[in-house]
């Protein structure tokens, strides 16, 4: 029938002649009857552009014709559908549903996941001709037809999309599809691999997650203002993600609670990283119930991290002394407590916090720590065994010239250090704190002088703490140099 039909609309005459792709991609989307007598038939290439022309074109029959003849196990929908018109949505949705009350699917049809994220761009381009590179990832690939195998049960279709959490109210667009899905649980499983919430009520973002396979989730953010009583809520949903590998919190505090209360929420929240067995990054930014019970929550880490953050919060010497001790931090990337103060902390524990973790340290951040020079000079030695280090920050803190020059002089063996973000000297300000820009431009001379005795080319950035635009640097990467960001006066 193809065949017929394409020779029929041939233009010999033309030098150039369109290929048979596009040919059938501006014929046969205008022939709804002819397209969905001549699936069975089709070569699988012609069915992804053919798809394209048609959800574009919004010819509906056309559409739940393909989709429920799709040759392949995925159907990646997210790049091409264009909001406000869900039209061609709802077409792919009504199509599904003819699938889903199938008790067997057709020969041809093969499709186990609609992916609904803004993904699959190199699935369209390649089978449409505009790329030439192959495409394997998430079994785009059509699965293999066996002659034993003419008839297969409907397996639970997968739906992956992204859930950003961000109003009081979902969008229609969501508001639509969870009720589609909430109607068939039995044959969708809601898959989302990263979850951001921003602004929502804990009790819709319950509503929502019970609509999810939880265990597919692997990251989540929380970038929200949120009551540790709000925590102790959400902790239930985040034990049962079992597979998350990420996980960021930030700014969550305490409202005035009875001790006891306060105590058995903490736990509530801590106590399920003991299901999370796939955990590698964590970062809690702000969070002011953990001073005087880190240890609390680090007891129930599960696996070794590759990456802890900390910060903007209260810690005290025995919390730190608990981090130090931690088995799971062995292995540590990186490092960032900025925002800790630890001034009055024993030089001793963070010696051997960065001890443990000396081996395999890439990023370590210590800005706006109140660090003194006493507790800088005693962690020198194991800094220089860092020798995976490559970022490294002080910025914020109250350092002289001189420790300054101790400290390069540690570090210059770090041959992986690319990256170095120190304050200015303290000698660059006034008594009063006022910077002073001269004064500034005569020790940075100084320190390039350092730099140049000690023989490697550094990239280092001086900034006033706290520094207002790192956009400001200047990089000169063939000879030693020094930057400065600063505040205007």
């Amino acid at each position: 029938i193809l065949k017929r039909f394409l020779l029929s609309r041939a233009r010999m005459s033309v030098p150039t002649p369109p290929r048979l792709l596009d040919m059938a991609g501006m014929h046969l989307v205008r022939e709804d009857a002819l397209v969905c007598s001549a699936l069975e038939f089709l070569p699988t290439e012609l069915i992804p552009s053919l798809f394209m022309d048609a959800f574009h074109g919004r010819h509906i029959k056309t559409l739940k014709a393909m989709v429920q003849a799709w040759p392949f196990v995925c159907l990646p929908l997210g790049g091409l559908i264009d909001l406000p018109h869900v039209g061609p949505l709802q077409a792919v949705l009504e199509a599904l549903d003819v699938l889903l009350a199938q008790k067997v699917r057709s020969r041809r049809c093969k499709l186990q996941v609609l992916d609904l994220r803004n993904t699959g761009q190199s699935f369209w381009s390649m089978w449409s001709g505009a790329s030439t590179h192959g495409f394997s990832s998430f079994r785009m690939a059509p699965v293999a037809d066996h002659s034993s195998n003419t008839h297969q049960p409907l397996a639970p279709l997968k739906v992956y999309i992204e859930l950003c959490l961000k109003k009081r109210t979902l969008d229609n667009f969501l508001t639509y599809l969870l009720r589609w899905i909430e109607q068939r649980k039995a044959s969708i499983h809601l898959c989302c691999k990263k979850l951001t919430i921003f602004a929502m009520p804990v009790e819709n973002i319950t509503k929502v997650l019970n609509m999810v396979q939880l265990d597919c989730i692997q990251e989540v953010q929380v970038n929200w203002i949120w009551h540790l009583s709000t925590l102790a809520k959400f902790a239930p949903l985040l034990g049962q993600m079992r597979n998350m590998q990420r996980f960021f919190l930030s700014r969550s505090y305490m409202s005035a609670l009875e001790q006891q209360e306060q105590q058995e929420q903490v736990v509530q929240f801590t106590s399920q990283f003991l299901k999370l067995h796939h955990l590698q990054d964590l970062y809690l930014d702000s969070p002011s119930f953990l001073e005087g019970c880190l240890d609390q929550m680090l007891r129930y880490l599960m696996t070794p991290l590759n990456h802890l953050a900390i910060t903007n919060c209260r810690l005290t010497e025995s919390d730190l002394t608990h981090l130090s001790q931690c088995l799971n931090i062995h292995q540590l990337k990186g490092l960032d407590l900025s925002g800790v103060t630890m001034t009055d902390f024993s030089p001793k524990i963070l010696f051997i916090l960065l001890e443990q973790v000396a081996a395999t340290l890439q990023e370590l951040n210590l800005e706006q720590c109140g660090i003194t020079e006493s507790q800088l000079e005693s962690i020198l030695p194991v800094l220089s065994c860092c020798s995976q280090l490559r970022t490294f920050s002080l910025c914020g803190n109250v350092l002289s010239m001189a420790i300054m020059e101790r400290l390069l002089s540690h570090t210059t063996g770090l041959i992986n250090l690319s990256d170095e973000f120190y304050p200015a000297p303290q000698e660059s300000y006034s008594p009063h704190g006022a910077l002073h820009l001269g004064r500034l431009a005569q020790l940075q001379d100084k320190l390039t002088e350092i730099m140049r005795d000690l023989g490697r080319p550094r990239a280092i950035w001086l900034s006033s703490s706290p520094c207002p635009r790192w956009s400001n640097k200047t990089f000169y990467p063939e000879e030693p140099f020094l930057c400065h960001c600063y505040m205007s006066a």
